[in-house]
């Protein structure tokens, strides 16, 4: 017979038997039919059953009808527990799809390589040394005439690309539309093509559109931005957008899976590095600088050529520093350069969510252990009451691999089950987390398809979870001793003993489950609660930009017209907003000498910004209409501290650069860039900026700050936005947001970290619950002939309680000083996720024993209330 006949008979297993039997039947009739006995004819061709039996050996396939017998005999065993089957497989079910989500956001951000020619060999250049406040740093910007000396330097060995960082700007497509954002990216006029990419229409950039600043105002946009912005429109060809003062034509689009190099950021438009403003500039860093190595090209002599340039480039631009000690300078120029691989990209989101995502990596991998301990420990249990099936199964000649395949089969199914509903979990839970990681008004965009990456991975972890939930319930059911098994069994200690272990280790895993969630949810309550410093009541934010750099007086006249709005309760004027991100910083000199390494930090305000904000004055007087930058200063309290010993120092100088300033006011602190770091030394400085001469510098961005008498400030945003262009047409409202919007901006990484610990920790206590009462629940059952005698003995209650639980509390106790070991142990490496906590805090660790503790009293106390009604006379009536 062919092998596909011999598939088919496999499948239509009763069909196959009432044809043999047919068969078999017609030959004893022929048989009589020629004149034979009957009772002589069927001895002569044997029993029906072997008969059957053999035939069907040859008409199909052993081992696939074996197989195929198991799965139909464990589907009827898992509906005859369906309790025990439902529990079973949503435990593995939300551990294994917890598990692939969090594979979907590690292989996206970590592990997926760009759709670009030679990722393999693709590297990004950063630097490792000291800072000026002696922090170790790592640190991947480049000015971009160094860049050009490395490139020069290396050309044969590598082809350097400059890449800028992603970033979200301001752009109208005509006159009279609104301005809407986009990300952005200025790229290296190679980089197209040395990543062999091609166009999906138009052109790409050459180096040729790279090579004079400014000289080339093109622009080519991703395909994705093609699609969603214009709908594929092939007449944008030859279109014009504006950025800033500057009109720039769509010469092409870049092909459909390549959309920038940040993992987490679909970059829509990409302009050629010489069009950037700081191409020029030696002292400023803006771009990434990313390395494709050559075939055969070590790295160690490419690494070495580069620092060797870079550091010389440092050295001439350190000759330029006045006023600063020579030791920073010296530890300026102290920095080794590094290339590190670069085939998945470069992105702040990998760097800010590296250690996170592997925190919760871990923490998933803990659950699913849990997961598999307890299915293991209620697959135990079913084998146990089944060791009887077994045992005359073995009787009858059942060897042990095939007792091993029809359990491991059982397991097979739940698994297979568990997949489906995981699969599910994941195709949701993962999108969700990523809409978590950044603010509405700049989401994370990473892309996750569910193709083969994810398919295998999900095939691999759902059999590693099979063997080991399964394998070892399979093993001790196919290693029965019939006549043990008849007589009542092996040792019932011993079977107690394993699911005891398992026990333990589930407590392990879940008290470092909860430990660990509990660190992260008091993070998250500390740097949400931190001081402010101001009051983020009723702030509105109004980021606005100029079609052409404009006056301060400008300003001023928009700020003036705001105020007229009913509904507006005070209006100041900022560069940027306090925790927006941007920063302008400075060494800071005192009587010419600069002392200290440390930056300050500035920020251009108008006058009566420290009372929109509400920051208290410790002294002096707030900014005048007349004051001008430089010139006169607010400072807050560290500053003080910082430069000028603590004393006060209103009325006295300091300098930055060239310029002199006089200290007006002295302020209390408040956060300028992030929650997390130090309160930084910051220098509030007037909105109306002048040059050498005293002529006002132009402003093409600002930031109306907006107190209102609403409680909702936002109901006022559709009226302040058409306000503005009202008041001046040259301006125009690119964001609105509000001040506590940025403030919880600052905890995203930890609110996600708070609430996926929290989740994971419920969690585990459930599963292991339900793996305590499982086993607790069999020990009272297999115990229950020990009970009645000692109950009609007199053994009081508390003495039964002690028995059925003692032995399991003490693996409780046992897994709780494992799991407390493992805990200490591993916080080193998640240590930098904390802010203001410790592990050695009692309350953290007090918080996971008490947890764990009432989590093993509820799971308990069912079966000891079992245990102590169970009635001595019915068990020894029984007996």
């Amino acid at each position: 017979m062919s092998f596909w006949s011999r598939i088919a008979n496999t499948l239509r297993g009763d069909h196959l038997n009432r044809e043999l039997d047919e068969e078999f039947q017609s030959h004893i009739e022929e048989a009589i039919a020629e004149g034979r006995d009957p009772i002589e004819a069927r001895r002569a061709f044997g029993p029906t059953l072997h008969q059957r039996e053999t035939s069907r050996n040859i008409r199909l396939i052993p081992w696939l009808d074996s197989l195929r017998a198991d799965i139909v005999f464990g589907w009827r065993q898992l509906k005859r527990n369906k309790i025990t089957s439902a529990t079973a497989i949503l435990s593995l079910a939300l551990a294994t799809g917890a598990c692939t989500s969090a594979f979907r956001l590690i292989d996206a951000l970590f592990l997926r390589p760009l759709p670009v020619a030679n990722a393999n060999h693709l590297y990004e250049l950063a630097r490792q040394g000291t800072g000026f406040d002696g922090k170790p740093n790592t640190f991947d910007g480049w000015a971009y005439p160094d860049f050009q000396l490395m490139r020069a330097a290396t050309k044969n060995q590598a082809e350097l690309i400059a890449v800028s960082y992603a970033q979200r700007m301001d752009l109208t497509y005509s006159s009279d539309q609104e301005t809407e954002k986009a990300y952005i990216q200025y790229v290296s006029g190679w980089m197209f093509d040395s990543f062999g990419l091609h166009p999906a229409l138009g052109r790409l950039f050459t180096e040729d559109d790279d090579r004079k600043p400014n000289a080339n105002p093109y622009v080519v946009i991703s395909y994705d931005y093609w699609t969603h912005r214009f709908g594929r429109d092939p007449k944008i060809i030859g279109r014009t957008l504006r950025m800033g003062d500057t009109l720039y034509e769509i010469i092409g689009v870049s092909e459909q899976p390549f959309t920038g190099t940040e993992p987490g950021t679909i970059t829509d438009i990409f302009l050629p590095t010489m069009m950037h403003p700081s191409v020029t500039r030696s002292d400023t860093t803006w771009h990434r600088t990313l390395a494709i190595v050559k075939p055969g090209i070590p790295t160690e002599p490419l690494r070495q050529q580069l620092n060797t340039t870079s550091r010389a480039f440092e050295r001439e631009r350190a000759k330029g520093f006045t006023g600063i000690k020579k030791e920073l300078i010296d530890r300026f120029i102290d920095q080794t350069l590094v290339l590190e691989p670069a085939a998945t990209g470069a992105s702040n989101l990998q760097r800010d969510y590296r250690r996170a995502l592997g925190a919760i990596g871990v923490l998933v991998a803990l659950v699913l252990l849990i997961a598999c301990a307890n299915v293991a420990n209620l697959m135990t249990a079913l084998a146990a009451a089944r060791s009887r099936e077994m045992a005359l199964r073995v009787s009858i000649g059942a060897g042990r691999w095939r007792l091993v395949q029809m359990v491991l089969v059982e397991s097979a199914l739940l698994a297979f089950f568990a997949a489906i509903i995981g699969a599910f979990f994941a195709w949701w839970s993962a999108p969700f987390v990523v809409s978590m990681i950044n603010p509405p008004d700049n989401p994370a965009h990473l892309i996750l398809p569910a193709d083969w990456h994810v398919a295998i991975f999900g095939l691999v972890l759902i059999f590693c979870v099979m063997l080991l939930f399964g394998l070892l319930p399979a093993l001790r059911a196919s290693a029965v001793k019939p006549v043990s098994a008849l007589k009542g069994g092996d040792d019932p200690h011993s079977r107690r003993r394993l699911m005891h272990s398992m026990i333990a280790v589930q407590v392990a895993f879940c008290f470092l489950v909860v430990f660990v969630a509990g660190l992260f949810v008091a993070t998250f309550n500390r740097l949400s609660n931190r001081p402010m410093g101001f009051s983020t009541d009723r702030l509105l934010l109004l980021e606005t930009v100029a079609h052409h750099a404009q006056p301060p007086v400008f300003w001023d006249q928009v700020a003036d017209d705001l105020r007229s709005v009913p509904g507006v309760e005070a209006v100041a004027l900022s560069g940027w907003p306090l925790l927006g991100g941007n920063s302008w910083n400075g060494f800071i000199a005192i009587n010419g000498v600069i002392t200290s390494p440390d930056l300050a930090y500035f920020l251009p305000v108008s006058p009566g910004w420290t009372s929109t904000m509400k920051i208290p004055f410790l002294d002096g007087r707030d900014l005048r209409i007349t004051d001008t930058s430089p010139g006169a200063a607010i400072v807050n309290d560290t500053f003080a501290k910082t430069y000028f010993n603590g004393e006060n120092p209103v009325g006295k100088f300091f300098g930055k650069g060239n310029n002199r300033y006089e200290v007006v006011a002295l302020v209390r602190d408040a956060p300028y860039r992030s929650l997390r770091e130090p309160i930084l030394p910051t220098a509030y400085v007037p909105f109306h900026q002048v040059d050498a001469k005293g002529a006002p510098i132009l402003t093409t961005s600002g930031t109306f700050l907006i107190r209102t008498s609403s409680a909702n400030p936002l109901a006022l945003a559709p009226v302040l936005r058409q306000e503005v262009p009202r008041a001046r047409a040259d301006f125009r409202v690119s964001n609105i947001r509000t001040q506590a919007e940025l403030v919880r901006a600052q905890t995203v990484r930890e609110r996600l970290l708070a609430m996926l610990g929290l989740f994971f920790a419920a969690v585990a206590l459930l599963l292991a619950g339900i793996g305590l009462y499982g086993v607790l629940n069999y020990s009272v059952l297999q115990r229950q002939r020990e009970i009645g005698i000692r109950m009609a003995i007199g053994a009081q209650r508390s003495v039964i309680a002690r028995l059925v639980t003692a032995r399991v509390f003490s693996m409780v106790l046992i897994g709780a000083i494992a799991g407390l070991t493992l805990g200490m142990a591993s916080v080193r490496y998640i240590e930098t996720l904390f802010y203001q906590v410790k592990a050695t805090d009692p309350a953290m660790l007090i918080l996971p024993s008490l947890t764990i503790l009432a989590a093993a009293v509820l799971a308990a106390l069912p079966p000891v209330i079992h245990a102590l009604q169970t009635d001595p006379v019915i068990i020894l009536r029984t007996e």
